[in-house]
């Protein structure tokens, strides 16, 4: 990390690179049987020139937010930098799946710009009938609708435009904002996140640190760019670091998980970020014939984020893997969220993943003590130390810090904290009290380890007791008859006790209804062998289940898409 010197902007810092390292690749564009688009960092700069004066032309000005939902496409790296050059604010939303309803997008989208004051979207013509409407309704704050893929975006910038972008470029300031982040969800409203300038600068610095960042790593990712593990991990730090970020589709990524090996082995990346759910995948999902030539001896780090850490998913990926030079050090973890930038704690490189084997029903009544043997346990697994510029403590319902050791909520305070959400004072009222953002995550520290076990509202009460819906879907999750990975539990109001029952929604391949009936019974019965009653089991189909814009399983929209079938079902 010596090398880097963090610069006034972002537009700066990818100037100084584009000057230090004209050649180098800065983005690989990855596509599945095509040659790959590289843009080196002299080049991609250039084109986010052009892309600001287009810009500037269109009438986008200096803090205008300019939502992008644009599909994998080598330009939407330049034109992304070309907002940020314009000192507008970049948002990026993500393109509509093709099993959502376009009401549903419509709305989404509306709800955004009402709340997060969406000026500008940069799409693609086939959105149009879509998002176009939008334009001409009063509730909405949108200006305008741009193609900026249809654009003469080769065009030399006369040296009038390239006057004007210089004297706004020499303006922003450091404590200005820089990007608008919004939170990840499937249902509702997402929270808009916005980051200054010197945040993201000074994440790249000591997030940088926590990881050994050299100028000879290299990046890959599938991760989608709206989420901010891909955003901020896999594209920013890179970017404004002064190395290369291979970028793959992510829709390609799930039909073929195996390209993330295939260009990590063929770029020889050294660094790459994963939710734990695709742990799980990829060692369910690559074949061996999918492994062909394929070597990942030179990863040095795979790093587990935006969800509990799972021992389960580690061992599985390192079996499948370690045949072709994969390496036990190279597991990883860090504990990340937008409000920060990004990373809040991180394993050290070279060194074995922290674990400690828990007594589950200790955990549950929110003390943590080792394992006892005759009785069920939980290994958990450390999300790492705090980085340099982080601080972290974990509290009780009252917000008092509590020892070493016990459960609580995990509040941080950090350098490159966010200025709040953007239009929702409220909302950043109850999390933000003075410089400390209070996350709704639960864990432990021990020593310098901290352990992040579950969301504060997912914990099931079940008569005074704690269940964790992490727990519940582990055991779940190797039932036969139950789909990897496609599991998830959650708490439904039991009238006739008074409290909450466990209820679990599983995938199964399975189709009549006395094979449903078998695992429906061996689903509670493997709860009670863990000491978990699990009240009611619903069995869906494959691919049924919601996704957040993570890409995992929500609780809460499938706990609402369920009750949503059980009241029509009921009349």
């Amino acid at each position: 990390m010596s090398n880097f010197e963090i610069q006034k902007t972002v537009w700066e810092q990818w100037s100084r690179n584009a000057s230090l390292y004209p050649e180098k690749d800065a983005i690989v564009h990855w596509r599945a049987g095509e040659q790959p688009v590289r843009w080196s960092f002299k080049q991609i700069l250039q084109q986010a020139n052009k892309f600001s004066a287009l810009l500037l032309k269109k009438g986008i000005k200096r803090d205008h937010v300019c939502a992008i939902i644009i599909r994998h496409n080598h330009l939407f790296y330049p034109l992304y930098m070309g907002i940020a050059g314009i000192g507008a604010i970049p948002a990026v939303l993500a393109y509509p799946n093709p099993r959502l309803h376009p009401d549903k997008f419509r709305q989404g989208i509306l709800g955004m710009s009402q709340r997060s004051g969406l000026d500008w979207i940069l799409t693609e013509e086939e959105l149009e009938p879509i998002v176009g409407p939008l334009v001409q309704t009063e509730e909405s704050t949108i200006k305008g609708l741009l193609f900026p893929l249809t654009w003469e975006y080769e065009n030399e910038v006369d040296d009038e435009t390239q006057k004007e972008l210089d004297e706004i470029r020499s303006k922003i300031e450091p404590h200005e904002p820089f990007l608008l982040q919004h939170s990840s969800g499937t249902t509702g409203l997402q929270k808009p996140v916005l980051l200054s300038q010197q945040a993201v600068l000074r994440h790249v610095k000591y997030y940088g640190e926590s990881i050994n960042f050299s100028l000879e790593d290299k990046v890959a990712s599938w991760l989608p760019l709206y989420h901010d593990m891909g955003l901020i991990a896999a594209y920013h730090l890179p970017l404004a670091f002064g190395i290369t970020s291979i970028q793959i589709d992510p829709f390609e990524w799930v039909l073929a998980p195996s390209l993330l090996l295939e260009a990590i082995s063929a770029e020889k990346a050294t660094l790459s970020w994963l939710p734990n759910f695709a742990y799980n995948f990829m060692a369910d999902r690559i074949n061996e014939e999918d492994m062909e030539g394929i070597n990942l001896k030179t990863l040095r780090l795979v790093i587990n984020c935006s969800e509990p850490v799972r021992h389960e998913s580690h061992t599985r990926f390192l079996e499948k893997f370690a045949e072709y030079d994969f390496s036990e050090l190279a597991l990883s973890a860090c504990y990340a969220m937008a409000e920060t930038t990004y990373g809040v704690t991180q394993t050290e490189p070279g060194k074995n993943i922290f674990t400690y084997n828990a007594d589950r029903e200790s955990l549950a009544a929110g003390k943590v003590i080792p394992a006892i043997e005759g009785k069920a346990s939980r290994v958990c697994v450390s999300s790492g130390k705090i980085i340099e510029g982080c601080q972290v403590k974990i509290v009780d319902e009252k917000r008092n810090e509590v020892e070493n050791g016990a459960i609580g909520e995990i509040a941080i305070t950090s350098v490159s904290m966010f200025d709040g959400y953007r239009n929702y004072p409220e909302k950043t009222a109850e999390v933000l009290i003075g410089e400390w953002f209070y996350s709704g995550d639960f864990g432990f520290m021990i020593g310098e380890e901290l352990f992040v076990i579950g969301r504060k509202k997912d914990i099931i009460i079940v008569a005074g007791k704690n269940i964790y819906p992490e727990d519940v879907e582990d055991i779940v999750g190797k039932v036969d008859g139950v789909l990897p990975g496609r599991v998830i539990a959650f708490g439904e109001d039991d009238t006739e006790q008074g409290t909450e029952a466990v209820s679990v929604v599983a995938e199964s391949n399975i189709e009549t209804e006395q094979e449903k009936k078998k695992l429906s019974q061996d689903i509670k019965r493997i709860g009670n062998e863990h000491d978990i009653t699990i009240k009611n089991v619903y069995i869906v189909p494959s691919r049924w289940l919601i996704k957040s814009s993570a890409g995992k399983p929500s609780r809460k929209a499938n706990k609402e898409r369920i009750t949503e079938m059980k009241n029509f079902s009921s009349h």
